[in-house]
């Protein structure tokens, strides 16, 4: 094969490629339709779409014995990944 027919193929593949993603209306039925069970809920989404949900309102004492089971978990999790490690 010389340059100019490698250069044709790779644009008909293109073409071809995207012909077959816009065809089947590409992502259209890409989810699941599904009941949700927590529709209604002020706990889980609060009274309204810009307030916050009342499960927030929860508060937690801290547990600094907790920290180093934390970080030790963190750190095996996310090893050699340092954006998703957070830092304190």
């Amino acid at each position: 094969m010389n340059d100019r027919e490698m250069k044709f193929n790779k644009i008909v593949a293109f073409v071809a490629g995207l012909a077959l993603m816009t065809s089947c209306e590409y992502q259209k039925y890409n989810h699941i339709e599904q009941k949700d069970v927590n529709s209604g809920n002020d706990y889980v989404y609060g009274v309204s779409p810009d307030s916050l949900p009342r499960q927030l309102a929860n508060k937690y004492e801290p547990k600094p014995e907790l920290d180093t089971r934390v970080n030790a978990i963190r750190e095996k999790l996310y090893s050699g990944i340092s954006n998703a490690v957070v830092k304190q």
